[in-house]
């Protein structure tokens, strides 16, 4: 039987490894999801858990432990590992070509009927996007209060079609916003969006993108976003979900990119944004990501950029264009 860690005491009070912890009643393990993330994926030791699966590894270690809220059991695929950000804060990204927020043009989040859970169809029922099945999870901590659940804060979240188009943006679906919601989280920092899976176009990893509001009465204004990401998807479910015909071309883009040479997450292979995955092909899958959200730093992301290899979003061929239909 492994053997409890003990603490240390300091003039600040009990300590492991040098972090202090945010339970001070209570055993090191029994400290918590952010006490967890910050042992397990501060600079100096995450390269140590290379050969576990850094997104795996983090990803346990942030479940949450409240009846009905956990996190599915991981089938990650193959991540590199890196140095992933300090006291496991989710990175800021960029929001990409297409967000939709109103920050280059198009603004869904003027739209009533935006807050929504069901993204599969525009907002008034005209279309609806094809594709496998995906339930997509987030749970945001809030980092500035000890990692607790952020409760009420507005998680707006939107992705590529199967055919690896923007709803918005792409030709011949400027007048489409399917694809795109919001969710206020619940007590325990869960938001959920029924979706599909997104396609994989040239230039980019497969990825959800996500910006995090105060509330929901704040998403009117992209500069109100507290945070801006985006969620990795893991190549073994990728490349399963891509031998569907619906996703013609997604499998030859996916086989010339990977997480180390994305120029979104290829600064640490996507450490902390490699969602888990459940599920299968049939009965589609669930996609969840453990986001830890720091209010007391300024965001460095989420402005939208021109496009193209050197605007943060790839989509081919430069200049911005969304991916052709």
């Amino acid at each position: 039987m492994s053997r409890i860690p003990e603490p240390v005491q300091t003039p600040e009070g009990p300590a492991y490894e040098g972090r202090l912890l945010d339970r001070v009643d209570e055993e090191v393990v029994d400290q918590g999801a952010a006490f967890d993330l910050r042992t397990l994926v501060s600079r100096r030791r995450v390269l140590g858990l290379a050969g576990l699966g850094v997104g795996a590894v983090i990803l346990a270690a942030c479940a949450p432990a409240t009846g009905g809220s956990s996190t599915p059991t991981a089938t990650t695929g193959s991540s590199g590992s890196s140095a992933g950000t300090a006291d496991g804060v989710i990175p800021d990204e960029t929001a990409g070509p297409y967000p939709g927020d109103g920050s280059n043009g198009p603004d869904v989040l003027e739209e009533s009927g935006i807050v929504r859970q069901d993204i599969r169809s525009s907002i008034d029922g005209s279309a609806t996007a094809d594709g496998i099945p995906l339930t997509v999870r987030f749970q945001i901590l809030d980092r500035a209060n000890g990692g607790v659940p952020f409760a009420g804060v507005a998680v707006y979240a939107w992705h590529c079609t199967a055919q690896g188009e923007y709803s918005m943006y792409s030709s011949g679906l400027e007048d489409v916003d399917y694809l795109r919601g919001v969710q206020v989280t619940d007590a325990d920092g869960w938001v959920s969006f029924s979706s599909i899976f997104p396609g994989c176009y040239s230039g980019r990893w497969p990825h959800i993108h996500f910006e995090v509001y105060p509330d929901v009465d704040s998403i009117t204004d992209s500069a109100n976003a507290i945070a801006t990401s985006q969620m990795a998807l893991p190549e073994e479910t990728c490349s399963t979900v891509y031998a569907d015909a619906r996703y013609d071309g997604s499998a030859q883009n996916l086989a010339q990119t990977s997480l180390a040479s994305d120029n979104v997450f290829g600064d640490d292979s996507a450490a902390l944004q490699l969602a888990t995955i459940t599920g299968d092909a049939d009965a589609g899958y669930t996609a969840a990501l453990v986001v830890s959200v720091d209010t007391t730093t300024a965001p460095s992301a989420g402005s939208a950029p021109s496009g193209g290899p050197g605007g943060g979003d790839g989509g081919p061929g430069g200049g911005g264009e969304p991916p052709a239909r």
